[in-house]
């Protein structure tokens, strides 16, 4: 039986910060706490971060969210919940020991060995078996990528997990992934639940050389005794492997029914929505990952969402305030405001970390097109902010293909910032919902432990306590305007494509 005192801790390892919640037992934040961490990139498509580095900001922050705000109110920890960022690839040695970084979702690395899969007799098989596109973000590409270019590590590699599979590891002992993030491998079987045989052998791996696949509601074991007592946390803690920040996002966000998709734009981005069933695209532009064994979430992922506008303010912001990167991203949100819808003309293609869903070419490449003599400084800001989200919207049109969406809701960065939740609503002409607080990978974890803990009768139950009392309006006028420039944004998106080519070979 829970007491007032009980709390629940939720541990995010996104894409470039650990981000550590603790909920009381209804839902409520009663504290957050956030440690950054770098990714290292040291060619062309490369893409990767150091898993030790990552395992201590994780300590380093969880350790002071409990002794700043959680022991000090006489909070007792039940529950520990793990969520991650997915597609994730970390070789480790016959002791556990990592041989060299991990490699991240945005590692372009394996462009070779996903267009020749794509274009195989096999690649449509594997897709319609695993649920995950064909691409070099998913772990089937990276660790076809090491096994062709990277022998030595390939074969010394006693196993390959995923960031949130070490770190698990590193707390309690034991090798597992849910079921969830490995949807997202390009190696499980979303119908089976199982490691799927062709996608293993043409990654020229065993099952064992995995983690062990288990449910989202599954406890790994205790804390290690010496975690125990470093953290102050009892042996009777419960440790959840947890989910992927994509699907719990979804649930954190409400989105249960087939007329709602949820919008997430942290560094990255995506277009969700929720079924009992697969979507299944004939195109195989859609990910298929699983939630829980009857849930599916289904969407397209971009990967230019936040990081291009952070990207925008380290070259062009202001930093009259040292080290201050939300002062200058608020600071040019200001100037953008300034400009009319459509940027007078100034179009931009996010594309600086190549795409995923829905042109599916890790190739592309950044483009100003329309420049003309009158645009300045503010027209470019803006011009980059509507680019991100005409990519978004990209994603949502083929998704209303096989969905009639009625409504949206958002979470991530840009959902702080009622500037940009606003122009979604416009260039989607959809009603859009927010929860007070936007993060809802959090609070997603929050109600998958609560779930498990018996709260709630089952995620149906849990999920109707999402409240999402701030709704955003779209302003018809500005979405005429916003869709004149975007038919010009995706036939550019698909007609570059050769250039986009020739350039990454220069490269």
């Amino acid at each position: 039986m829970a007491t007032k005192s009980d709390c629940i801790i939720t541990i995010e390892l996104g894409t470039n910060a650990v981000r550590v919640v603790a909920f009381d037992m209804k839902g409520n934040s009663i504290g957050s706490l956030k440690g950054s961490y770098p990714t290292f990139h040291t060619q062309p498509d490369y893409s990767e971060q150091d898993p030790e580095q990552i395992f201590i900001t994780m300590l380093y922050v969880l350790k002071n969210l409990l002794t700043e705000q959680i022991y000090p109110n006489k909070n007792k920890v039940v529950c520990i919940c793990f969520s991650a960022a997915m597609h994730s690839v970390l070789p480790i040695d016959k002791n556990g020991v990592p041989i060299g970084n991990a490699i991240t979702w945005a590692d372009n690395r394996g462009k070779k060995e996903g267009h020749e899969l794509n274009n195989s007799p096999y690649g449509k098989t594997i897709y319609q078996a695993t649920g995950t596109p064909i691409h070099p973000m998913s772990p089937l590409i990276k660790i076809a990528w090491l096994k062709n270019h990277d022998k030595e590590k390939f074969t010394q590699a006693s196993k390959f997990l995923s960031i949130k599979s070490y770190i698990i590891q590193q707390l309690t002992g034991e090798y597992v992934i849910d079921y969830s993030l490995a949807s997202a491998t390009g190696l499980m079987n979303i119908h089976n639940m199982q490691w799927e045989p062709d996608a293993l052998a043409y990654a020229g791996v065993s099952s064992n050389r995995l983690p062990a696949l288990v449910p989202v509601f599954s406890s790994p074991g205790k804390l290690k005794k010496e975690y125990q007592t470093s953290l102050g946390l009892s042996s009777a803690t419960k440790i959840l492997v947890g989910s992927s920040d994509g699907c719990l996002a979804t649930l954190g966000a409400g989105v249960w029914s087939d007329d709602k998709a949820v919008i997430s734009i942290e560094d990255s981005g995506a277009v969700r929505v929720v079924g009992k069933e697969v979507l299944r695209d004939e195109k195989r532009r859609f990910f298929n990952y699983i939630l829980t064994e009857d849930c599916y979430v289904s969407g397209g992922p971009t990967n230019n969402g936040g990081v291009i506008f952070e990207w925008f303010a380290k070259q062009f912001g202001d930093f009259s305030k040292p080290f201050d990167l939300e002062f200058s991203m608020e600071s040019l949100i200001n100037e953008a405001n300034k400009v009319v819808p459509g940027s007078d003309g100034l179009i931009f293609l996010p594309y600086l970390l190549g795409e995923r869903a829905p042109i599916w070419n890790a190739n592309a490449r950044g483009v100003f097109f329309g420049l003309n003599i009158k645009h300045e400084k503010q027209h470019f800001i803006r011009a980059t902010i509507e680019g991100i989200l005409y990519e978004i919207y990209s994603i949502g049109k083929i998704l209303e293909e096989h969905r009639t969406i009625k409504n949206l809701s958002v979470h991530g960065s840009f959902a702080s910032l009622p500037f940009c939740t606003q122009m979604i609503a416009d260039i989607f002409n959809k009603p859009l919902t927010l929860r007070k607080n936007s993060d809802s990978i959090a609070y997603g974890a929050f109600l998958l432990s609560a779930t498990e803990m018996g709260i709630y009768k089952n995620l149906d139950q849990a999920v109707k306590t999402v409240n999402l009392p701030d709704v955003y309006t779209p302003k018809k006028q500005h979405h005429s305007t916003y869709m004149k420039y975007f038919k010009i944004f995706e036939r550019l998106s698909v007609r570059l494509s050769e250039e986009f080519e020739d350039i990454a070979n220069l490269q």
